[in-house]
Parts: structure tokens; C-alpha cells; sequence
């Protein structure tokens, strides 16, 4: 690191623009300024110092105030991104067959797009999570940048500065007092400690100062943000956070996910609804009856010690528990709430095996549609093979049929009958509403008897270790904003010449109408005499030398 000595005698590291003993310029850039720039008190900042190695470039791209913004920006355009559909959080299906159906469905080309780029799950997205992480780095490595050298400097603070430090403060004067009695500076202390500042006296030279933490908002507020964000990355860490959806119907036990050895089961859906017909609004979106209560009962069990993981076997019960909205069953920081729910969702299929020819029946078949069995028995040694089933049919494709989800919505099935007469078996296909026979005329059929009925409840699992960081980062982030916005940081130095000349520089980072009636305060009391906002003058020279120059 290179040294600059400042006439003083005092080192510097390269990149200082003002003395940290005196105060004077050591640069040429700097003496040219007729006021000098208090920005982190003239301290060296390392990324305006050094560009050389892989690292500085590094550090100075996301010191860059200008990145810190663009990256703001950039997160910001994502996030807003993801709020043009619904995100998948809020699309209560089942798997991702059914999501991907549904953006198409709802929304057309444009949901298909915004479904195939990942935007439909943005939040949790890795290049989504890489913009705020960087946004983090960036954070992290300004504020470091710049609030260790201005620490450093706010405390190392000398009483004495040098002469061209206190004539290039924007707040100078320079005179003798309206009343000299031998007692300027000690009026000058009284009134300042009056006035809430912290005096420090070293000779013939006071340095008051009011209000330094308010330098460090800035600063508290990076705080509170980098907390933030970390609670925000947490929730990609196994064990921080859980948020799934899980659909369960009546009668069915399935392990929660994200709660791990943990399941629960589904004992009853209640469906209540007002007396009153739907009205206004509700008629227009076809809606027929208007919920006033749903609700899964449930039974939650753990599994015992040394069972396999995710089978539902030698479990044993927690409790039991009336899942409804807003009231979720909780255990060990996890919550189950109710969100969503189906009715009349087909459980059993009733078929009767037909001869065409008489309409007899040779018996019934009965298919479990969440477990259906590969082959079912008659009397009279008839047989009926379960071929293929397709519990979603949406179709075929060259010549295949096909099921667009797991959801029993639109059950399709290819049956293999074999009787006595016809014990080669006949090949025939069913749907609701629609039956082919791919080999021919058949002498048998499968016809449908009747159906079982049940309903589904959709249940969304929470976990959330992060909420107090993020309490936590929100509370220090509004603290920092706070202290930023109402305090300032007040700076006055004060010199007695020998021959009684008083010199009185001030400085403030904002807010200086406060600063001036401070200063005419000490005026008045300290019978000092009257000081020049150099920066308005320069303004007002400006304009006097441009109407100078029109009316020329």
C-alpha cells in the first residue's frame, strides 16, 4: 500500500483525499474543489484505490453504487414478473401434469410459455435466488467499502484542523467577537452543551459535535436487508423451510411431505353451505352454493422407531384434530392448513359383464380406481383382465390411448373378457360414453352399473424456521431507515487566534437550516461574528455573472 505524507507529518494510505490529522487536501483534485468533499470524510475507499487483480475487479463491480441500483431494479422487474399469473403456491392440483394443464387451460398460449420458463414457481427458482444473492453481495461489500473507513475516521476525529480545512467548509467566518471580554470560548462550549452537542476543548480549539450515530443508518439499514435476505436464502436449506401441498382424500393415509416420519389421515371431509341462493357477483361466476364451513377431521400418526421410512406401517397416534380455514392443525412448529377441496371424486366403478344378445349378466366387477387389480374373478368361470387403465382419458395418439393425469376425472379402461364360450377372451375399450371394440363385434360387453363417490381435501404443510430473522431484519432495516431519515450529523469547529481573530467552520450531512439556527444560537450568545454559506454565495455569483453576461 502506497503512502501519502501530508505536510503535517501525518501518513495516509493512498486514496486519501483529506488529511485524518489535519484535514488539508492532498490531492491536486481535491485543492482545486473551493469546498471540500466530505463524502466518508476524504478516507481512502479501496474500490477507488486499486483495479489491479481479479479480486479488486471483483469487489469494485459490486461495490459499484450503480450495480447496487441495477441489481435492485433487476430483482424487482423478476418479482414483478411473477406476480402476472398465479404463482403455483396458490394452484391447488395435484401433480405437475395437472399445473402444467391448468396454466394451458386457464390461460392459454401465454400460460403455456409462462408455465415452461419456470416463471409459475419464480420465488424458488435457482437463477432468481442467484439475483438476490447477488444483490446480497453487493450489499454486504458497500457497506464495507465505505462504512469501515468512515468509522474509522468519525472516530479518530481531531479537535484542530488546518486552516484550509476550515475555509473549505461550506459554513466559514472569520473575525473578531462582537464583544471581546476573554470569555469566547467558554460562552462558545456553554452554548453548544446547551444545545445538545458534545464538546470536546483541546487548547484554543473546540470541535462540537451532535448526532454522529445518524452516519450509520445508512448502514443498519444494509443490516437489516443482508439479514433478510439470508432468511430469504434459508428457506432453499433442507430443514428451514417446508411449503407443499398435499391432496388427500377420505379414508386415504399418506405421509406428509416435508414432515419427515409424520402421516396423516384423512377420517371425514364436511362441507357446509348458507341457506341462501348465490347473488350479484356470485351468480356471475357460476358459482351455485356458498361454503360456510369445510373441514377434514383428520388423525395424525408418527411412525415407531425402526419401521421403513414412508410406509405406512406400524404407526402409531398423536392426535386427532377438525382441520377448517384459519384454524390448522399444528405440531412441532409445523402447520397443516385446509385450502382447498373436491367433491364426488370417483372412488369405485361398478361394471356388469353383458352378453349383448340376451342383456344377462354374468356378474358384476367392481374396480377400485386408486388400486385396481390386474384380473377379477366371475361365477360360471367367466374372467375379466384389466388391461390398461387411464384414470384422466384425454384422448389418443396414433392409435394409443392417452390420460392426462393421475386424477381419476375422466376414467378410461381396456378390458380382456373371457367365458366359457369365448375363452380366447374379446378385447374391448371403455370410456364414459364411449365403448370400441377394436377386434371386432364382440359377443360380450362391459357395461356400466353404478359408481362410489368420495371426497378430496386439498391441505397445504408449513414450516418456517426464518420468520424471526426475518421479524428480526425487518425491525433492524426500519431502525436504520428511522435513524437515517430524522437525526443528522452536526460538526462545528471553532479556533481562537492569538490576537483574538475566532475562526468557525461547520458541517452537515443534511438539513442545514437546523445547522444555521444552531449557528445563529451560538451567534447571539457567543456575540461571534456572523458566518457565509459559501455554497449559496457561489450560487449567487453565478447568477449575477450570467444576467452580467445577457445584459452585455
Amino acid at each position: 500500500m502506497n503512502i501519502i505524507l501530508c505536510e503535517c507529518g501525518h501518513e495516509n494510505p493512498e486514496g486519501t483525499n483529506l488529511c485524518q490529522k489535519c484535514g488539508s487536501p492532498l490531492t491536486m483534485e481535491e485543492k482545486s474543489k473551493k469546498i471540500a468533499d466530505m463524502r466518508y470524510e476524504g478516507t481512502a475507499i479501496r474500490s477507488k484505490t486499486y483495479n489491479k487483480s481479479i479480486i479488486d475487479k471483483i469487489w469494485n463491480f459490486f461495490s459499484s453504487v450503480k450495480v447496487g441500483i441495477s441489481l435492485i431494479i433487476i430483482n424487482l422487474v423478476a418479482a414483478s414478473i411473477g406476480t402476472i399469473l398465479p404463482q403455483e403456491f396458490y394452484v391447488r392440483v395435484a401433480t405437475d401434469a395437472e399445473k402444467e394443464k391448468y396454466y394451458s387451460d386457464v390461460y392459454g398460449w401465454f400460460g403455456e410459455i409462462y408455465y415452461a420458463l419456470g416463471l409459475s414457481d419464480l420465488y424458488s427458482s435457482l437463477w432468481f435466488q442467484i439475483l438476490v444473492l447477488m444483490l446480497g453481495v453487493s450489499i454486504i461489500i458497500a457497506s464495507i467499502d465505505r462504512g469501515i473507513p468512515l468509522h474509522k475516521s468519525l472516530k479518530n476525529q481531531r479537535v484542530k484542523r488546518h486552516t484550509s480545512f476550515m475555509k473549505r467548509q461550506r459554513i466559514y467566518s472569520e473575525g473578531k467577537p462582537g464583544e471581546d471580554t476573554g470569555q469566547t470560548l467558554q460562552l462558545v462550549e456553554q452554548t453548544l452543551k446547551n444545545l445538545k452537542y458534545n464538546v470536546r476543548r483541546e487548547d484554543d480549539a473546540i470541535l462540537a459535535e451532535r448526532g454522529r450515530f445518524s452516519r450509520y443508518g445508512a448502514y443498519i439499514n444494509h443490516v437489516g436487508l443482508i439479514i433478510f435476505i439470508i432468511a430469504v436464502m434459508l428457506h432453499l436449506v433442507p430443514g428451514f423451510y417446508v411449503d407443499e401441498s398435499i391432496w388427500l382424500r377420505e379414508g386415504e393415509t399418506r405421509a406428509i411431505p416435508g414432515m419427515d416420519g409424520y402421516f396423516l389421515k384423512n377420517d371425514q371431509f364436511i362441507l357446509e353451505t348458507y341457506d341462501n341462493d348465490p347473488q350479484g357477483e356470485q351468480i356471475k361466476q357460476g358459482i351455485n352454493v356458498v361454503a360456510k364451513n369445510y373441514q377434514t377431521d383428520v388423525t395424525l400418526y408418527k411412525q415407531k422407531e425402526n419401521a421403513v421410512p414412508g410406509q405406512a406401517e406400524d404407526l402409531e397416534e398423536v392426535k386427532q384434530y377438525n382441520i377448517r380455514v384459519n384454524h390448522p392443525l399444528k405440531h412441532e412448529g409445523y402447520a397443516v392448513y385446509q385450502m382447498d377441496f373436491r367433491l364426488n371424486e370417483i372412488k369405485t366403478m361398478v361394471f356388469d359383464l353383458i352378453l349383448k344378445e340376451t342383456e344377462e349378466s354374468l356378474g358384476q366387477v367392481s374396480i377400485d380406481l386408486t388400486n385396481p387389480q390386474d384380473e377379477y374373478l366371475l361365477d360360471n368361470g367367466a374372467k375379466v383382465e384389466l388391461m390398461g387403465f387411464y384414470p384422466d382419458f384425454s384422448g389418443f395418439k396414433e392409435g394409443v390411448p392417452q390420460t392426462a393425469t393421475q386424477t381419476p376425472n375422466n376414467p378410461a379402461f381396456i378390458f380382456k373378457m373371457s367365458t366359457p364360450e369365448k375363452p380366447e377372451g374379446e378385447t374391448s375399450f371403455v370410456a364414459i360414453q364411449q365403448t370400441l371394440e377394436p377386434e371386432g363385434n364382440n359377443m360380450y360387453k362391459m357395461k356400466f352399473s353404478n359408481v362410489e363417490t368420495r371426497h378430496m381435501s386439498g391441505l397445504m404443510v408449513r414450516y418456517d424456521r426464518t420468520i424471526p430473522l426475518l421479524i428480526v431484519g425487518a425491525i433492524i432495516f426500519m431502525i436504520g431507515v428511522v435513524i437515517g431519515s430524522y437525526w443528522n450529523h452536526r460538526r462545528i469547529w471553532i479556533e481562537q487566534l492569538e490576537d483574538g481573530t475566532v475562526r468557525l467552520a461547520a458541517h452537515t450531512n443534511k438539513n442545514w437550516f437546523g445547522m444555521k439556527k444552531d449557528l445563529e444560537a451560538l451567534k447571539k450568545h457567543a456575540h461571534l461574528p456572523q458566518y457565509v454559506d459559501q455554497l449559496e454565495s457561489e450560487n449567487s455569483e453565478h447568477v449575477e455573472t450570467e444576467k452580467d453576461g445577457k445584459t452585455l
